[in-house]
Formats: structure tokens, C-alpha cells, sequence
């Protein structure tokens, strides 16, 4: 099966980090990527009509850098079954992404994301967040800035088993089988025992990783959700965060801007959202 993956490009150093982390994450799968960018002109000059001998100029620069970083790419990935493409889009990048799902039939849209801002951190930037938001297709990786690729040996997976799960956990399969990577689901407690519901996820979660290794991993709440599962990455060596957005759910409230800007969980691995499926 040939992937079909989407590399948004502002031309950033960070954008190439992402681009790069995909490569080397799909090294020993056929894939087409994508590299796409969203061009917009905004006037902030005098002028009230801007002509197009003026913004053509403007169009084709965006385009040559486009080629050149397809360039750069073929050479990272050298006898590699992998085909590199570019797609130029006018409008916003959500715009550009949708467009590029429903010519390119793409899975997966890998993006990155800016790091510590003087004494602030800041796990995403404005852009990223509005894809996370609005993005429900499929899934986005998001790659920290200057992240080196490590191969992925866990993947961990915090859950409330209060859903029941589905189509959602095929994103997560697919991103273990790559390297051959073990699960690790990781439940806060809030309580001592869990519920009838909630043991019934449990098994159905079992059931659907019986041919992954896999373990369940209990961590008793004592404080802020994100700094118990930074807490977990950093002492489990993990390699990559997955987590489910669904409404009101802990990726919906960690992406609001007073909680990144008080919170100690930084961008520190990639980290894939997976929409929900309704």
C-alpha cells in the first residue's frame, strides 16, 4: 500500500524538521508526499488594487522554493521507494489541506511546531492550532522544532476508557506496525476502581491490540493531567504521544492559549491527533 502523506511548508526551518521526521518515519514504506503551501498576499501598503504583474513575481518565488525543497527531499531519501510532488495552493492553509485530501487522497498530514518563546513555552502556534480545531479527516502529526528522528520502540496512549473505541484506533495500529512499536496505554486514576463501562473498553482495547505488544500503564492523579503524562514520556522513553480529539477532550482543553501558557508539558516528541470518528 502506497501512503499519501501532506508536508504544509511555510519554509521554515521547523517545517523541513517535519518533512524530514516523515521521511525517516516511512523509510521503509512506499510513499507519495506533498509538499503544499498556502500563498496569501496581504496588503499592507498604501495600495488599494494590486496588480497582477506584481503578485505573479511574488507567486512564482513561492513556487521555485516549493521546487527546491522537493529537491532537497529526493536527496534525504535516496533509494527510497518514495515519489516527492508539489502543490501550490492561493487561500489559507486549511483551505490548501482540504484541497490537498480530496485531490491527493492523502492519510496523513504531517506539520511542524515552534518551540520555547523567550521565557514562555508554547506547544503550538496559531496555525497549528486552528488545524487541530477544524481538522476531522484525518489525522495530524505535529513534530517539534529540530526533533532527530529516533525510531518509535513505544508509543503511548493516555485514555479514560469512558469511549467506546473504533475507526479512531486504526490510525494508531498503522503508526505501530511502521517500526514494530509497542503500545503503551497509560489511564490516570481518579478513582480507585474502575467502572463497568470503563472495564468494558478496557477489554475491548485488549482484544483490539492482540497481535501488538502492548501494556497498560496506571498512573494516580495528583496534579495537572499534562504534567503526569510529560512526566510518563520523559520516564518511559516514549517516542511518540497519540491521543483522540474528541469534543471537550483533553487535546480539545490542551490547546487553549491560557493553559499551553501556565503548563510545564512541552512539544517535546511528535505527537499525533487523531480525529473522531462520529
Amino acid at each position: 500500500m502506497r501512503h499519501h502523506i501532506l508536508l504544509p511548508t511555510d519554509f521554515s526551518g521547523n517545517a523541513w524538521s517535519a518533512a524530514l521526521y516523515a521521511i525517516n518515519l516511512y523509510a521503509d514504506e512506499p510513499c507519495t508526499f506533498y509538499f503544499s503551501h498556502a500563498w496569501t498576499f496581504l496588503n499592507t501598503g498604501a495600495r488599494t488594487h494590486v496588480s497582477e504583474s506584481y503578485l505573479d513575481p511574488l507567486k512564482a518565488k513561492s513556487k521555485e522554493k516549493l521546487a527546491a525543497i522537493k529537491d532537497r527531499a529526493k536527496i534525504e531519501s535516496k533509494d527510497r521507494d518514495h515519489k516527492f510532488e508539489t502543490f501550490f495552493c492561493i487561500g489559507s492553509l486549511m483551505d490548501s489541506i482540504e484541497i490537498a485530501i480530496k485531490k491527493h487522497n492523502v492519510s496523513l498530514i504531517v506539520m511542524g511546531t515552534k518551540g520555547a518563546t523567550g521565557t514562555q513555552e508554547f506547544l503550538f502556534g496559531s496555525n497549528t492550532v486552528t488545524v487541530i480545531n477544524k481538522m476531522r479527516q484525518r489525522p495530524v502529526m505535529l513534530v517539534p522544532e529540530n526533533v532527530n528522528f529516533v525510531k518509535p520502540t513505544h508509543i503511548a496512549f493516555p485514555t479514560d476508557f469512558n469511549r467506546f473505541y473504533g475507526e479512531e484506533l486504526k490510525s494508531l495500529k498503522q503508526l505501530a506496525d511502521l517500526h514494530k512499536s509497542q503500545i503503551e496505554i497509560v489511564h490516570i486514576n481518579k478513582k480507585e476502581q474502575l467502572n463497568e463501562k470503563q472495564h468494558s473498553n478496557l477489554e475491548m482495547l485488549n482484544t483490539y491490540f492482540k497481535d501488538y505488544e502492548h501494556n497498560f500503564n496506571w498512573i494516580t492523579e495528583s496534579g495537572k493531567k499534562e504534567q503526569a503524562i510529560t512526566s510518563f514520556i520523559e520516564d518511559n522513553d516514549i517516542n511518540i504521544l497519540t491521543m483522540i480529539n474528541y469534543e471537550h477532550s483533553f487535546v480539545e482543553n490542551l490547546i487553549k492559549e491560557p493553559i499551553i501558557k501556565k503548563m510545564g508539558f512541552h512539544s517535546i516528541i511528535p505527537f499525533l491527533v487523531i480525529p473522531r470518528v462520529d
